[in-house]
């Protein structure tokens, strides 16, 4: 790593003389409005250009652009990525990284990773929208979706699951059994074990659990177009009745598939989906599980699975904005 820095410090240093000696003999020249228009053009490029090397290959800065880190971190916040956490990423998104098998992810660190769900609109906007949002530090991201809303290039979670690792979910609650383990913990119990952070929190009201395993059944009835409702399952859907999206997702889905399997014991699509729910997540080796520490308003490793550690391209360090919550993230 001593090599790339002091190719840098070289390099930066050569190129500054002689930028220098060029803007000693334009002073001599005679000024017109040509060459200012080129001079501040000149000035610009470069600016932007050693923007753009500093967030590729030292450090990056990014918008917290959804609430899932609440309450470590808030929507709107500014962060600064350490790019060289877990290796040097010689162009974005690549996936073969330089020294990364000296620099690997540490449990509980702040990561910012490649969106596996994200849809490409191709290598030409994906560079110029990289360039575009490296360029302004952060300020203009043109990458949107359909609706007019950011597209999440990048995702910001916890490292929770490592290689080896079993996670289940129960009511919202993280189940995990670590590598060697012969049983499972609570998060709390496995983090409070370990000395890990107490970021993760849960906000749901868990009163209304009955109700939402109710409506994911009584969904999967509909489905089927099974019309049988028993006055149980009517009375716990009425606390939930009004909402208009299930506040968790993950438990919901569970819920359904074991519905369907009651519903029709036969099929094989429920009856794996069912069994997968209740296995939980395998965390594979060079593989790390993200999850959001606002559980109940995350999209995170729970839908789409494990993530590549070759996916990971940096490691959240310092928040500094708003000012008065400046601080360093690494003991988050």
């Amino acid at each position: 790593m001593e090599k790339v820095y002091t190719f840098l410090e070289r390099t930066t240093v050569k190129y500054l003389t002689k930028r220098k000696a060029l803007k000693a003999y334009e002073k001599r020249r005679k000024k017109t409005i040509f060459t200012e228009i080129y001079s501040w053009i000149d000035a610009l490029v470069f600016a932007v250009v050693v923007v753009m090397l500093i967030n590729q290959f030292l450090f990056q800065l990014f918008v917290i652009p959804s609430p899932s880190m609440v309450k470590t971190l808030l929507v709107g916040d500014r962060v600064v990525v350490n790019k060289l956490s877990y290796g040097l990423e010689p162009y974005p998104a690549a996936r073969n990284r330089f020294f990364r098998e000296n620099h690997r992810v540490e449990r509980d660190d702040i990561i910012t990773f490649y969106n596996p769900e994200y849809n490409s609109k191709g290598p030409v906007f994906d560079i110029l929208s990289q360039a575009i949002f490296m360029g302004t530090l952060s300020l203009v991201n043109i990458d949107r979706n359909e609706d007019g809303s950011v597209a999440e290039r990048l995702y910001v979670k916890r490292a929770v699951g490592f290689p080896g690792d079993q996670v289940r979910v129960k009511d919202g609650n993280i189940l995990i059994r670590p590598a060697g383990y012969d049983r499972f913990m609570t998060e709390e119990e496995f983090r409070k074990e370990n000395g890990l952070s107490s970021g993760p929190n849960r906000s749901a009201d868990f009163t209304l659990y009955d109700g939402l395993k109710a409506w994911a059944r009584l969904y999967a009835d509909r489905e089927k177009g099974n019309k049988t409702r028993t006055t149980h399952l009517l009375n716990s859907f009425e606390a939930v009745k009004d909402e208009d999206f299930p506040f968790d997702l993950y438990e919901f889905e569970s819920q359904r598939a074991k519905e369907h399997t009651f519903i029709d014991p036969s099929s094989r699509e429920y009856r794996g989906e069912s069994a997968k729910f209740r296995a939980g997540i395998y965390v594979p080796n060079d593989y790390i599980l993200p999850l959001g520490d606002n559980r109940d308003n995350s999209h995170d490793g729970r839908y789409f699975g494990p993530v590549g550690e070759d996916r990971i391209n940096g490691r959240v360090i310092y928040r500094f904005w708003p000012i008065n919550r400046a601080s360093v993230m690494t003991d988050k």
